[in-house]
């Protein structure tokens, strides 16, 4: 059955809309990735590419500059990874530039970033080589953060313990707090010092009452007016000289 001449340039139509469609894209998705923009060539080497491929963006100040276009294993403690950038953010670009590995938001895509140095005084040259600094490896925090976890939780089981063995008067602490000889030994404690000063009290007392004793001996009677006559000559000196 022969395709009449409406079929045809139907056909044709459909045929032309989808080239159509197709150089769009091709355009867009090129104007996206710089693929028909003036583009220089960088490359940094990286421990750890922590997830990148090939495509991903290149970001300068928060602006993207170019794409990655390879990663390829140098060695068992480097990757190199190669980026073209836009021509126009090469002067912006200086020696002391830092790439590091990122994400795209929370969940995105993996991305470079790239950061000024501070006292950069030329741009990076062409095909040279960028400073890198290698990305946080996630899954080495969670497993510390995970034993940090385990060892909260193994202080807490062994100072509950200790808690329940306090409380039920068990050990040093708990037989000191729960048990009456404590109470006992400080109520022991304070009789023996009322009963110490009891004593010196009575002491004092005794003797008051023999240098009352003394002073009334007729041995010693006359030492004590000897001493109270100066008392009163030194008391009448005084106050004659004020």
């Amino acid at each position: 059955m022969k395709a009449t001449i409406a079929q045809k340039m139907k056909i044709g139509v459909v045929t032309i809309i989808g080239i159509l469609t197709l150089f769009a894209a091709i355009i867009i998705i090129g104007s996206k990735k710089d693929m028909f923009g003036v583009t220089y060539p960088i490359y940094g080497n990286f421990k750890n590419v922590g997830g990148l491929q090939i495509g991903n963006n290149v970001r300068f100040s928060g602006i993207d500059i170019g794409t990655v276009t390879g990663i390829n294993i140098e060695n068992d403690s480097t990757v190199k990874v190669t980026m073209r950038l836009k021509e126009k953010v090469r002067k912006y670009l200086k020696n002391d530039a830092m790439a590091s590995i990122g994400t795209d938001g929370l969940m995105g895509d993996k991305l470079i970033n790239i950061t000024p140095g501070p006292v950069g005084d030329h741009p990076l040259e062409i095909g040279g080589q960028i400073k890198t600094a290698n990305p946080v490896e996630f899954d080495k925090i969670i497993n510390k953060i995970s034993q940090v976890a385990d060892n909260a939780k193994d202080i807490t089981e062994s100072l509950a313990g200790i808690a329940n063995q306090i409380n039920s008067g068990k050990g040093s602490i708990g037989r000191l707090i729960y048990s009456d000889s404590l109470e006992k030994g400080l109520e022991k404690t304070v009789k023996s010092a009322h009963e110490t000063i009891d004593s010196a009290k009575s002491g004092v007392e005794g003797f008051k009452e023999n240098m009352t004793a003394m002073k009334h001996n007729f041995l010693l009677k006359g030492y004590y007016k000897k001493k109270a006559k100066q008392e009163i000559r030194n008391e009448a000196k005084e106050n004659k000289n004020e």
